[in-house]
């Protein structure tokens, strides 16, 4: 009686305020266990509703492809028939049991995933099963892809933002690179129904793939899987190095729309993949820079002197080779402007280290992003997700929180006098 008056007279207090760096975050670690043809499961078994999440990771993305577009193409068509079921039969069946399957390509990876009540997973998994080993890649769907495909890439080439885009990443990595590629509508035109009928027996039938499942998962998950996948090929895919070949030039300046009314600005350099020991501190000194809204970038250019509605800077999120971006558009008329004070931030960061309550910001600001990404079992698995396919340690996420609330404002400025140097950098402008 006398514990529940304190607790009733407490509430006349405002409760204390605590900073998110003093927060201490855990990731919940996940389960792992190999179907019987070896297929690593990562799993998370938590939340509150009785649902789940697979996702199939196939090593099937951009870098693997010999034609541009094959990659993408052959994982969209996964859904569109099979030899017993065409498109609509597919989609009819997954809607019935009010289960939600998505396909996406990426540079080196291509993935299924399929979002559903729990109680359903063993009605659904067997049509998983069947868009992995008996798609049919219909020619007809593949008529309509490319159409609507060259349609889409029509309306956003009149977008500078689209152009600017592209074009900035085949400046980082060069046109030929997996990184760097982009569509045209003759690489549309040029895509054959054999050439990704190839593609998806070695790199789906014939390839090697990995499971992520997390939500309220059913007891006998391993059961269910083998049952289905358990007997699938899962041959080792070999990955060519493929080098990096940046532009010489620095600068360009392009013109895709003659009214056009603002520019799209892209500044961006090469930078090392998350193994790099800078990596981590980087990412500190990014958020400092551009990546957030209170950030330097972000008072300056959209504050103080209103060119923009929004400027970041970000670290691409690639495997083998990464980079360092800082996007925003202007009016046409404050383009170079804006592009002279992203240099003047840059100059302000080597010259002098950051004050500590500006420092204290960024480290709230990035432990509550952090906290607010573990919010559910389909984010904690993200995470581990990224972790695996990275081939970083275990104990990464640890050492980024370590990093966050450590680094010193002197490192800081070490590392931007070390990278954040203009002529280092690639500058664009499409209006």
């Amino acid at each position: 009686m006398l514990q529940t008056k304190l607790r009733m007279l407490e509430r006349n207090q405002p409760p204390p305020i605590i900073d998110a760096v003093q927060f201490h975050l855990q990731l919940k670690p996940c389960q792992r266990f190999s179907l019987k043809n070896g297929v690593e499961v990562y799993t998370i078994d938590a939340g509150a509703e009785e649902v789940m999440m697979a996702e199939w990771v196939f090593f099937a993305g951009n870098w693997f492809e010999e034609q541009n577009l094959v990659a993408a193409t052959t994982n969209f068509l996964l859904k569109n028939g099979t030899t017993h079921k065409n498109a609509f039969q597919i989609n009819e069946h997954f809607d019935y049991f009010g289960s939600y399957l998505n396909r996406s390509c990426y540079n080196e990876t291509a993935t299924i995933t399929l979002h559903c009540l729990t109680k359903h997973i063993k009605e659904l998994l067997p049509l998983v099963r069947e868009l992995i080993t008996e798609s049919v890649l219909p020619e007809e769907e593949l008529t309509i892809y490319q159409q609507n495909m060259k349609q889409r890439l029509k309306v956003n080439l009149l977008k500078s933002d689209f152009v600017a885009g592209r074009f900035i990443d085949a400046c980082l990595y060069g046109k030929d690179h997996p990184y760097g590629k982009y569509s045209s509508a003759e690489e549309f035109d040029a895509l054959k129904r054999e050439s990704l009928l190839n593609f998806y027996k070695k790199y789906y039938q014939q390839g090697k793939f990995m499971m992520f499942v997390a939500g309220k998962l059913p007891q006998n998950l391993e059961t269910i899987l083998n049952e289905q996948f358990g007997d699938l090929p899962n041959q080792s895919v070999s990955t060519q190095d493929i080098s990096v070949q940046p532009s010489i030039e620095k600068k360009f300046r392009l013109s895709n729309d003659p009214n056009a009314v603002q520019g799209s600005i892209r500044i961006a350099r090469p930078f090392p993949n998350r193994h790099h020991p800078d990596f981590l501190k980087v990412q500190v000194l990014n958020v400092l820079f551009g990546g957030f809204f209170g950030s330097r970038l972000m008072s300056n250019i959209r504050e103080d002197k209103g060119y923009t509605y929004g400027i970041y800077s970000f670290l691409l999120n690639h495997i083998h080779h990464s980079g360092w971006m800082i996007t925003t558009e202007a009016g046409r008329d404050v383009c170079e402007a804006t592009i002279q004070e992203v240099y003047k931030e840059m100059k302000k960061l080597r010259e002098a280290p950051p004050e500590n309550e500006e420092l204290k910001l960024v480290r709230n600001y990035m432990m509550g992003g952090i906290l607010g990404d573990l919010d559910g079992p389909f984010q904690i698995i993200a995470r581990w997700k990224n972790i695996i396919l990275n081939n970083l340690e275990e104990n990464y996420f640890y050492n980024s929180i370590n990093t966050i609330k450590n680094i010193t404002p002197e490192e800081l400025q070490q590392l931007a006098i070390k990278y954040l140097q203009p002529e280092e950098f690639f500058e664009l402008v499409v209006t």
